[in-house]
Parts: structure tokens; sequence; C-alpha cells
């Protein structure tokens, strides 16, 4: 008894899901029909639904007019969803086949800002987030008189400090580490990297500090050469900043530096 009651539920459930509004659209062989149900779910924020049939109808407007706006409607659907990485990825592969369409532009800037939404915070790999950059500044080539322009420029500004606190941190990290030489050539590609950083002057304190750590630490035989680099950093900090707020520590470093060097060179 209890065998038959179950198999009647799911009998029931199969059948409630087989004339579901969704399913009954997906079952549509009128395509026209198919299209204006799945414009009806997207104007309704129904994005997951709207994407499906949308997605379903792709291989099958091929020719048609409408093939370019299921195509646009598809990709803002993935972007909706926050599926950011599928959103980019249809959006440059709309523009790419409609680059004469009204659409065009905004196909290409959510392509950039796909990518911009899919950046992940300044701690992680930040591959994406100079993905971004590349694509956003693409965009502004491309249409550089474009309404989204100044938003472009702005998205590109954030995710150059985004690129630049990871690089700042990446130092910080090496040195908290002990590894002093590789903090002296993270500090010296944060120089070529952001020259008009606001830590261009901490930084280049931060590189003299770690050369001298690293001639500190050094084999004897090493010694004098890095002890000489870690004067010529405290030089270039002196010449560039003299009054920065690093140079009473970096004056300490610099006795310890001629001092090191007269034991060596006696």
């Amino acid at each position: 008894m209890e065998k038959n009651v179950l198999r009647l539920i799911v009998v029931g459930l199969i059948g409630l899901a087989s004339c579901s509004p969704l399913t009954r659209v997906l079952k549509n062989p009128d395509i026209n029909e198919k299209y204006q149900a799945a414009l009806k779910f997207y104007e309704n924020e129904d994005y997951y639904r709207a994407g499906l049939v949308f997605e379903d109808l792709l291989p099958n407007m091929a020719g048609k007019a409408e093939a370019e706006n299921v195509q646009f409607y598809y990709s803002y659907c993935q972007f909706h969803q926050n599926q950011f990485d599928l959103a980019a990825y249809y959006f440059k592969q709309f523009y790419d086949t409609y680059r004469r369409s009204d659409f065009a532009e905004e196909a290409l800037y959510m392509h950039a800002y796909s990518n911009y939404k899919a950046t992940p915070d300044y701690n992680l790999d930040q591959s994406n987030t100079t993905k971004a950059i590349e694509t956003m500044q693409d965009f502004m080539n491309r249409f550089p008189e474009s309404s989204y322009s100044d938003k472009a420029a702005s998205i590109i500004n954030e995710l150059r400090g985004l690129l630049e606190k990871k690089a700042y941190s990446i130092a910080k990290q090496y040195h908290r580490l002990r590894r002093y030489q590789a903090a002296v050539i993270a500090c010296d590609n944060f120089q070529k990297d952001f020259p008009d950083s606001e830590l261009k002057e901490e930084i280049s304190f931060r590189k003299m500090e770690a050369q001298y750590e690293y001639a500190k630490a050094s084999i004897y035989t090493m010694k004098v050469e890095r002890y000489e680099e870690a004067m010529e950093y405290y030089y270039y900090l002196v010449d560039r900043y003299p009054n920065s707020e690093y140079i009473k520590m970096a004056e300490s470093y610099f006795k310890n530096t001629q001092r090191e060097l007269r034991d060596l060179n006696p």
C-alpha cells in the first residue's frame, strides 16, 4: 500500500514538472512563441529561466533577425546571475559577431565590465585584474568618445590600485619572511610598475632596509658588494625625499652600513 502511494506521488510530481511554464516553453516547437516567452522571463527578471530558453534558441536562430537579440540577452542573463566569466565570454562573442550592431559598443564594454566584476580581492592572484585592465583599455581605445568612457577610466584606476596594493603586500610579506633578496626585487618591481604611487617614498626606504638585511645575512665574500648597494639605495632615498619621515631610520642603517664596511675593509 505504502509503495503504491509513493509511486503515485512520484508520478504526480513528474506530471507537475512536465507541465511547468518553463518545460512547456522549452518543448514548444514554435520558435517565435519561444522567443517571446524568453523575453517575458527576462522582463520579469527571471534570468535563470530566460537564460535556459535563450540558450535553447541560440542554435535555431541562425540567419534570423532575432538572432542578435537572443545572443545579447543571453549574455546579460549570465551577467545577472553573477556568472561573470561566462558573461565576459558571450559579450565578446557577440561583439566579434555583430560589430555593426547598435549593441556592439555596449557589448564590448560589458565584456570588460564582466571581467572587472570577476576580479578577486587584492590578496589573491591578480591575473584576472590584469585581464580586466587590458580589456577595459581596449574598449576605451576602440570607443574613445563612448558614454562609458568616464566609468571605464575610473575602473582602470581602481584596478591599478588593486595591483599596487598587491605589489606592496608582496614586498612587505617577503620582508616579514626574511627573504630579503626577494623583498629587494619586489620593491624594485614596485618602483618600475608604479612610479607615481603615494607609497613610492616608503618603498624606497623598504628597499634600502631589505638590502641592508640581505647584506648582513650574506656570506663574507658577498657582504661588501651588497652593503655598497644598500648605500646606493640610501643615497637615492635622501636625494629624492630629503624630508622623508623615514630619514632617521635610514640614517641608522646608513651608519651601521658604514661601520660594517670599515670592519670588512680595515
